[in-house]
């Protein structure tokens, strides 16, 4: 793919960079970029899949569905803890079915496996300090860990963004629950680890399926050996 074909996600990286450096020096606007985040993420993929005449794709749709749902946890997780949980879940069962049909066809790999140890450590952990609030958080852990090793099947952008994104909810998950962390870790640092690992985990997700959907375009109407459509079907 050109990389003039990218130059849309800069626009995203700007507003991403502008919310980052508001947080490193404790400025205020803060919840007015981080607003922006995830509009500035959609229209740039909107850019880039129409320019490949693919912006009415399966891929492409899902991938705005799992964009539009964080815009909303974003927004919401302020206002109901529970509501934005619920807003990123529905972002992760679009990102989980995004993915899962590129897995189905290359396999996911094996170092996915890591991602059930992770989950497997992190609810004992958190689990005495979750309270009624545990049922949510195991639901939204697995769907975490799902589109984590999902993403091992797409290619190996994708997953690299399913890993920023889920080691920023884990981090989350610490400030949120743990109940030292925030000595540990003091701001501006906490939430700056925590922010940046989520606009590169978004942002290089969506650079993973548009470059799949760029790629897989011109063939998308061929099947794979087995059947499978192409992935932008």
């Amino acid at each position: 793919m050109q990389r003039r074909a990218l130059l849309p996600l800069t626009g995203y990286t700007v507003v991403a960079a502008v919310h980052l450096a508001l947080i490193a020096f404790d400025l205020p606007g803060r919840a007015v970029t981080k607003w922006l985040l995830m509009p500035a993420l959609l229209a740039a993929v909107l850019v880039v899949a129409h320019r490949g005449r693919a912006a009415r794709s399966r891929a492409v749709l899902l991938l705005g569905a799992g964009i539009v749902a964080s815009w909303a946890g974003d927004v919401l997780l302020g206002v109901s803890f529970v509501v934005g949980l619920a807003a990123f879940a529905l972002a992760h069962l679009a990102y989980v079915t995004l993915f899962v049909g590129p897995a189905r066809r290359r396999r996911i790999a094996r170092p996915a496996l890591a991602y059930l140890v992770w989950l497997a450590v992190l609810v004992p952990v958190l689990w005495p300090h979750l309270g009624s609030l545990a049922p949510a958080v195991v639901v939204y852990g697995l769907l975490l860990a799902a589109t984590a090793a999902t993403a091992t099947g797409v290619d190996a952008t994708t997953a690299w963004g399913a890993l920023a994104f889920l080691a920023s909810d884990s981090l989350l998950a610490f400030r949120l629950f743990w109940p030292d962390f925030r000595s540990t870790f003091p701001d501006p640092w906490q939430d700056l680890a925590i922010m940046t690992l989520y606009c590169v985990g978004q942002g290089v997700i969506a650079l993973g399926i548009v470059r799949q959907v760029q790629r897989s375009r011109p063939a998308s109407s061929a099947t794979d050996a087995s059947g499978t459509p192409a992935f932008t079907s």
